[in-house]
């Protein structure tokens, strides 16, 4: 049976919300990208959307959208407030509410933004997180009464994603944010550390043996000449793996650049080779050609990769395996078109039970008894980056066969 048209684009704006929530990195954003969404679909003129502070003692204006700028909203709301109390208590949307519906002694001029429309709660693990104010002279009472279920869906996916920034980033996410990546990159060094020491011992062998040759043939013009440009070229070589590794300690702002994924994704792998041939793990590469290129920061998205690498090597141990690594296109939606990168080990796995954890900040999988204790941040950041681009990350793994983590990224093309 086909759907209306407008069917259809209805669950393509609701399909395109729930994907854009899971991407945004900071509060101010989401709120103000929840708030649009509820307005869109209630055709509501007015909104404020109100959270719960770090003490959680008090409600905080973080978002509006309003026509009628006169209709001012307090700055922020007691949990003893009657309207923050009833939607606590019974966790409903409130419809066609005044504040005498609410409690008698409620003031006009304290909460007259309140004297009509939708309250909607965020509720998350139990308790109220915030809510949405919807006003509008139009009567969106029915629409509430025969869309509660949407509005519903709305409002758990939107507390859902406030609640997980609110842990990851507390009352600052951009200083929390900030501290966790500058951690990263030092822990990223570690890997980092294995590839330069490999990388730079044939420039450094070329360099001495030039040194060493110099004094007996520094008559030979044609020696100097050639050997010099060889040096030269493996002292730039150098200076370039410097500048790389210092990359990652420093912290840096995002500078996105049209980049090719492939390319990305085969620097990595360079590093990292030497760390994987000491375990007697085996790098395969399966990197579809011509694909659509992408925007993003070349530093980071190395990170990103460079820490799920890391990761596959570390679920493998020293026993061996296949680290398997593949780049393909696909065709999203109405030709918008999606570059994936797939990240295959054969090591221990995941417990299913786990799943759902492996991207908290802190957490950790793998064993004490591997090579190093992990800190529970490289997957946190690469989650974290990888959003930043507007991309996503999934992983699915088998308990003792190995684990697939699929990142996707948006093209230009």
């Amino acid at each position: 049976m086909n759907m209306a048209p407008e069917t259809t684009e209805f669950f393509h704006q609701l399909r395109d919300f729930l994907e854009d929530i899971g991407r945004i990195p900071t509060l101010p954003l989401l709120a103000e990208r929840i708030l649009t969404e509820l307005l869109t679909h209630t055709r509501a003129a007015q909104g404020w959307l109100y959270l719960l502070d770090q003490e959680q003692a008090n409600l905080y204006h973080l978002a509006a959208d309003q026509s009628d700028k006169s209709r001012a909203a307090p700055r922020t709301l007691t949990l003893s407030h009657p309207l923050v109390h009833e939607l606590a208590h019974h966790r409903e949307i409130l419809d066609r509410f005044s504040p005498h519906d609410v409690d008698a002694h409620v003031g006009v001029e304290s909460s007259g933004f309140l004297d009509c429309g939708l309250a909607i709660p965020f509720v998350n693990r139990g308790r109220l997180l915030g809510f949405a104010i919807l006003r509008s002279d139009s009567n969106i009472s029915a629409f509430c009464r025969e869309n509660t279920d949407l509005l519903r869906i709305i409002a758990q996916s939107g507390a859902s994603s406030l609640d997980c920034l609110l842990i990851i980033s507390g009352n600052d996410p951009h200083s929390s944010q900030e501290l966790a990546r500058r951690t990263d990159r030092l822990r990223s060094l570690e890997t980092l550390a294995g590839g330069f020491a490999h990388e730079i011992r044939n420039p450094l062998t070329s360099i001495k043996t030039f040194i060493q040759l110099t004094p007996e043939r520094k008559d030979d013009a044609e020696f100097i000449r050639e050997f010099s440009q060889v040096v030269l070229g493996d002292v730039h070589r150098i200076e370039r793996l410097i500048d790389e590794i210092l990359g990652y300690a420093r912290s840096i702002a995002p500078h996105l650049t049209e980049a090719d994924i492939n390319a990305v994704v085969s620097s990595c792998l360079y590093l990292l080779d030497a760390k994987a041939r000491g375990r007697g793990v085996t790098i395969q590469k399966e990197l579809a050609p011509e694909l659509p290129r992408v925007m993003l920061d070349q530093q980071q998205i190395k990170q990103a990769l460079l820490n799920l690498f890391a990761n596959a090597l570390d679920a493998m141990g020293n026993h061996g395996g296949t680290l398997l690594v593949k780049t393909h296109a696909v065709d999203r939606w109405k030709g918008r078109m999606e570059v994936q990168i797939d990240i295959e080990d054969t090591g221990h796995g995941i417990p299913a039970a786990d799943l759902d954890r492996i991207f908290d900040p802190f957490y950790t999988s793998k064993h004490k008894s591997s090579e190093h204790e992990g800190t529970g941040l490289g997957l946190f950041i690469a989650h974290q980056i990888i959003q930043e681009h507007q991309g996503t990350i999934h992983v699915r793994s088998t308990e003792g066969a190995g684990t697939v983590f699929r990142i996707t990224l948006p093209s230009l093309g």
